[in-house]
């Protein structure tokens, strides 16, 4: 389709309820894969873990439907992967820096504040399927006690969601591409030249336990390593809390129990 992302059919709304929810019914419905739903404002935005996404006003809500080929499927864990990828290029217009970095294994933050999130779904039986879920703050960021937040503005006035949603849909095919030929193992060497530093100070938590400890890189299957005083940890699931030390002080002091 002329104007479109290359293998990519993308609609755009002006309001949706959910860009995610609407890929979910047109993947129950049929759709074949390549489906993408951008929409200037949500009413009912859905982030990970089950929390609403706030929306500051022109931010992005992006959402695709992708049907996973046989070799796709043999490692499902790699998409948040392959979608912090693409999202942080598109982001970052392809520059790597260490302000704009992927906190594992999906999040975007720039100067340590989150910035983008990604919600990866899954589903569909013998006709699987995949939504993701892209999320940012584009020239503004909401106001959330406690937290410190960051908008694509502070990094470049390229921010038009239009224009973002596209260089993600390109940067996605890119990867999925290099996923397809390469394997995991390509997209991790990738995610980790982006990713927070090596012993970075972070703090995990899993389900109300909380493991406090340094950033020792990613397995082979993704799950997060966490050096714990030269003991090393394998966290197949939980929310890092705790990035540049300098600005998100106060949430670890939190999520440590101080």
């Amino acid at each position: 389709m002329a104007g479109q992302p290359f293998g990519w059919r993308l609609s755009c709304f002006d309001e949706l309820p959910s860009t995610s929810d609407l890929c979910l019914a047109k993947a129950d419905a049929g759709e074949v894969d390549g489906f993408a739903v951008l929409a200037f404002h949500q009413t009912s935005p859905r982030g990970s873990r089950g929390r609403l996404w706030a929306d500051p006003g022109d931010s992005l809500a992006l959402s695709v439907l992708i049907r996973p080929d046989m070799a796709e499927r043999k490692q499902p864990g790699a998409w948040a992967f392959i979608a912090a990828l693409a999202f942080h290029d598109a982001l970052a217009e392809d520059r790597i820096s260490p302000r704009l970095r992927i906190k594992w294994p999906n999040d975007i933050v720039l100067d340590g504040r989150k910035m983008a999130g990604i919600l990866v779904e899954a589903g569909g039986g013998d006709a699987p399927w995949l939504v993701i879920g892209f999320g940012a703050n584009l020239v503004a960021s909401p106001v959330i006690s406690g937290r410190k937040l960051a908008c694509l503005a502070e990094w470049t006035a390229s921010c038009q969601p239009r224009a973002v949603a596209e260089r993600i849909l390109v940067a996605l095919a890119r990867w999925r591409t290099v996923f397809r030929a390469q394997g995991f193992a390509a997209i991790r060497v990738a995610w980790l030249e982006r990713s927070l530093p090596l012993d970075a100070p972070l703090v995990v938590n899993g389900g109300g336990h909380y493991s406090k400890g340094r950033f020792a890189g990613i397995g082979e299957d993704g799950e997060l390593l966490l050096d714990c005083n030269g003991k090393i940890e394998r966290v197949i699931t939980g929310e890092v809390l705790y990035g540049d030390p300098k600005v998100n002080t106060l949430e670890t002091g939190r999520a440590a129990g101080h």
